[in-house]
């Protein structure tokens, strides 16, 4: 373990989850002691990956991490309507629906998308990279009262005072603690590319400045601009395969077939026909999601982070925001039980798991309303044998009826945390004894009458 002064902590993954986790406790936390160790399987971080989109609450959860590079027009691209999703009927290529930022003032937080690798490099920046240690895949995880240990596939091993699994939806570490957590296959596979705009620019006549979300009466196309002069398509086509045969023939980040791509949405509308056209290449992404977990701490001394805690899938485009949330939240909750905390502090593992408590206690009601929501869609697929005049009625009602996601969009991190400390502080209040209660409002009566006299 670290000195007695010191808390170590050490983070699986150092993706956008686990580097977000890693500044925010040093930033935001102010605990003054702290060594903070992330392991991730990459043999290098490289700008990989796919897009990825940072609703407003991402936005500003990017703004109070201090990663203000992330905020520019350069880095990320916001639509110029200011509209954050916009829903195109597949064959018409008619506005059937869109979303609506209800207060987001600043323009700064609206609803920006990145190529990944770009957010990952914002991100690292703020990073000591010494503190990063590669080639290091997770093989197991362990907890006792004295500490935590994560053990590696190279035969290496790290030590410390607390844990954060940041290590994706197939986390290392979750299985760890819940071997029996699995993931359900959702029906969908995306193709996605990203590549420079120019290959689109001027050769398809009147495409939408805008980010667009097409849909059809299965399959899904999505096409958008990002930052640092990138555009990226996703093709979303239904699989009927089951997740144990998509596992074994699909995996995740694989080279897909750009003529398949170019198969799948022939018959759709002409933006979209020219829009496959131009794409590159394709690498295709299995989508799975997975029930809420029971508990995100384990042991007092073990949390998780982003899609290890909330296997989301991806839905709503809302990974990285929730990632962003996640880890202002454990340092917030890292903050309030450790400020009032001599120097050097100490950290005992109740306060740790106090900490740990706080902050699960504020994240997973609200990401498990999310997988409510998500699970209820897959479970509700369209119907099969319906006439092409049902199957239009059932799509239009469908992009109408859309949930509303505001409350998920717009999330205030920040209040919520605000409101949970609240709750649970009235309840330990009512918990206590009623002589306790009693000493404390003489005490209190005695001191306001202190109050009054002096200013007598």
């Amino acid at each position: 373990m670290a000195d007695e002064d010191t808390l170590r902590v050490i983070i699986a993954g150092a993706g956008i989850a686990g580097l977000a986790a890693a500044i925010s406790l040093e930033r935001v936390s102010t605990i003054p002691h702290l060594d903070i160790q992330l392991y991730d399987q990459a043999p290098e971080l490289l700008e990989i990956g796919a897009s990825i989109a940072l609703s407003p609450n991402g936005m500003r959860a990017l703004e109070k991490l201090g990663v203000h590079e992330a905020l520019t027009d350069e880095v990320g691209y916001r639509g110029p309507s200011g509209i954050p999703q916009i829903f195109r009927h597949w064959k018409t290529d008619q506005i059937v629906s869109f979303d609506t930022h209800a207060n987001v003032p600043d323009p700064c937080h609206h609803t920006t998308r990145f190529h990944r690798g770009h957010l990952h490099s914002a991100l690292l920046k703020h990073v000591n990279s010494r503190s990063i240690h590669l080639n290091k895949k997770v093989a197991r995880a362990e907890v006792s009262q004295d500490g935590v240990s994560l053990y590696f596939e190279d035969g290496s091993s790290a030590h410390g005072d607390i844990l954060i699994g940041a290590d994706g939806i197939r986390s290392r570490v979750r299985q760890s603690f819940i071997p029996e957590y699995k993931l359900r296959f959702t029906g969908k596979v995306f193709m996605r590319s990203t590549f420079d705009a120019s290959l689109v620019d001027g050769n398809v006549p009147d495409l939408p400045a805008d980010s667009i979300h097409w849909w059809g009466p299965k399959d899904n196309f999505f096409a958008s601009r990002l930052g640092k002069g990138k555009y990226t398509t996703v093709g979303a086509y239904d699989d009927p395969h089951s997740a144990e045969e998509i596992e074994k023939h699909i995996s995740w980040d694989q080279p897909g077939n750009v003529d398949f791509l170019r198969e799948r949405y022939k018959d759709w509308n002409p933006t979209i026909r020219a829009l496959t056209q131009l794409t590159p290449y394709t690498h295709l992404y299995p989508n799975f999601a997975g029930d809420p977990l029971p508990t995100w701490v384990f042991g007092s001394r073990v949390t998780l982070i982003g899609d290890a805690a909330h296997a989301h899938g991806g839905a709503f485009a809302a990974g990285g925001s929730l990632a962003l949330d996640d880890a202002l939240a454990l340092s917030l909750a890292m903050k309030h039980v450790f400020s009032s905390s001599s120097i050097p502090p100490s950290f005992p593992v109740d306060k740790v798991g106090k900490a740990l408590e706080l902050y699960s206690k504020t994240r997973q009601p609200h990401t498990a309303r999310l997988l409510h929501i998500i699970h209820n869609q897959i479970s509700q697929k369209p119907q099969g044998n319906m006439t092409p005049e049902e199957e239009e009625h059932a799509l239009i009602k469908r992009m109408k009826s859309r949930p509303n996601t505001e409350w998920l969009s717009e999330h205030d991190v920040e209040a919520a945390f605000a409101a949970t400390v609240e709750q649970l502080e009235a309840g330990d209040a009512a918990k206590e004894p009623q002589s306790l209660k009693s000493i404390k409002a003489d005490r209190k009566i005695g001191q306001d009458m202190e109050l009054k006299e002096s200013k007598m």
